[in-house]
């Protein structure tokens, strides 16, 4: 026997959908746009069909930005950043979490604390350490910058998650002789590995799409991120309307396709904690 649908049930579906329309109507019109020729788009505005459909302002703007290595760049940054990010926070959490080191309080609220710190207050500091260190024009040095900032808000989170895990799964991993690394690594990343995957996609997205820091710390044209090629195109007045819906529809769908990769982890990560 089916369940009849309740009309509150309705209006929440319908609201949802009208949701749904509005955030992808911009995506859908950046990509109409993408295909169309200048003449086309100076004929018929931004809101018609293309008439000619053409992959002239992608190509065009795929050479002009370099952009195989601007994504390659951006890949390598955003990965390295999520892999040590969450080994950052794993291993703080842990002792912060489980450990139970003195000053855990006060720890927790330093991290919060950097998690509330704008990025613009940390522009001067770092780029004279940076300076200092000589690996400023470097990835090496937003690789570092960024695992930093997403391991405090990692950290922060993990913390709370670890202080409520399960003292029989630790109890019996000391009744096997099982030491602390062998506890973190064979009894506590799997069991969290879940929340471990979440906060991977999310330092991972939110590392592709930074834009100051990136700008500020590579310099070098070979060294830049996705995001900043965007925006010193953008910029430098060098793109008409058709080849500047090209940029951003290349600069968006990378970040798309990884949260649709990656959508049923994100999805038993949130069941799982909020089952727990």
């Amino acid at each position: 026997m089916t369940r009849r649908r309740s009309p509150g049930q309705y209006g929440v579906l319908v609201a949802l959908v009208v949701l749904a329309l509005l955030v992808l109507a911009p995506m859908a019109l950046v990509a109409m746009n993408a295909v169309k020729t200048p003449a086309d788009y100076a004929a018929h505005g931004p809101l018609a069909w293309p008439r000619n459909p053409s992959l002239s302002g992608i190509v065009d703007f795929w050479h002009r930005a370099d952009f195989g290595r601007k994504l390659l760049n951006s890949f390598v940054i955003s990965l390295a950043v999520a892999v040590g990010g969450v080994v950052v926070s794993v291993l703080n959490a842990y002792a912060l979490g489980i450990g139970k080191v003195r000053g855990r309080v006060a720890f927790l609220v330093a991290f919060l604390v950097a998690n509330l710190v704008p990025q613009e207050g940390l522009v001067y500091p770092l780029y004279y350490l940076s300076k200092l260190v000589n690996l400023y024009d470097s990835q090496l040095a937003v690789i570092i910058i960024f695992t930093a900032i997403q391991s405090a808000f990692g950290t922060y989170l993990l913390s709370s998650v670890y202080a409520g895990f399960p003292t029989e799964l630790l109890d019996a991993a000391a009744i096997d002789g099982a030491g602390r690394w062998r506890t973190l690594w064979r009894v506590v990343v799997p069991v969290s590995r879940p929340t471990l995957a979440v906060l991977f996609t999310f330092f991972f997205v939110w590392t592709w799409n930074e834009f100051l820091l990136p700008l500020v710390f590579l310099i070098t044209n070979s060294h830049q991120t996705v995001p900043v090629a965007l925006g010193v195109l953008q910029g430098q007045r060098m793109m008409d309307a058709t080849t500047t819906s090209a940029s951003a529809l290349l600069g968006i769908l990378p970040a798309v396709l990884f949260f649709l990769v990656f959508q049923r982890t994100l999805t038993r990560g949130i069941m799982a904690g909020s089952v727990k």
